[in-house]
């Protein structure tokens, strides 16, 4: 391998290796990563219940549930893929004082993510209600 190779491998490790802190778009992809599959298994646990029902209407709540599944697990691949590209894991901490608590490594940058379980109630509801607005 030549000087100018070598030069420019080391380089691109370093770069590489780098530690950055998260942008603000890239705690909003942690902040979904988190949420987008507790809404999604929200939304499941729901159609569940309302498939055992005998409601008139039962067909057609399912079928809106299966829409909004899709439009979550697609954001959830989109966020999935983003944070790969972007070289950031997040990994599941503990509760306590039921509050969420997630671990994230952003490009060597290591931090703390904590949900408030109120607050991330609040939130997936305010989600819901953007995803049903794509059936009207």
């Amino acid at each position: 391998m030549g000087p100018e190779h070598s030069a420019a491998l080391q380089q691109r490790h370093q770069q590489q290796t780098q530690t950055t802190m998260p942008t603000k778009e890239e705690l909003e992809a942690i902040r979904d990563f988190v949420l987008l599959p507790m809404l999604l298994s929200i939304v499941e646990k729901n159609k569940q219940e309302i498939e055992r029902t005998s409601y008139s209407m039962r067909t057609i709540f399912v079928k809106a549930a299966n829409i909004i599944q899709n439009l979550i697990t697609n954001d959830i691949q989109a966020v999935r893929k983003l944070l790969k590209e972007r070289n950031i894991k997040v990994f599941e901490d503990e509760m306590i004082d039921l509050n969420l608590r997630y671990n994230y490594i952003c490009r060597g940058y290591e931090d703390k993510f904590v949900l408030v379980r109120d607050v991330a109630r609040a939130e997936l509801m305010r989600r819901l209600g953007k995803y049903s607005e794509f059936l009207k």
